[in-house]
């Protein structure tokens, strides 16, 4: 009984194990800073969602992001500092925004 019970105690579950793992490998976070694509349109609104599309993000916090239209392009532009601003309030860790037609 006694040593079942030591046993039980040291051991580590799986998902813990796996946690620590990705942790250590760096792909948590990486994971974390993709899940922006998935939340794109709850991240920006409605507005820009609608012209926009992220394809990837750089391990350096580079969001790469795809436009309808050049014109639509340029005001983003403009508009970068605060939507990079407002990402990162939202927890997302992006340093710049690179947008493409």
């Amino acid at each position: 009984m006694k040593g079942a019970a030591l046993r039980k105690r040291d051991e580590t579950s799986l998902v813990e194990a796996l946690e620590e793992y990705f942790e250590h490998a760096g792909i948590k976070k990486r994971v974390r800073q993709a899940s922006i694509i998935n939340e794109w349109s709850e991240l920006v609104g409605a507005r820009i969602a609608e012209v926009t599309q992220p394809q990837s993000i750089s391990q350096t916090g580079i969001l790469f992001v795809k436009v309808r239209s050049a014109a639509w392009m340029q005001e983003l532009q403009l508009m970068t500092p605060a939507i990079v601003k407002q990402l990162r309030e939202n927890g997302k860790r992006v340093r710049n925004i690179y947008w493409h037609a």
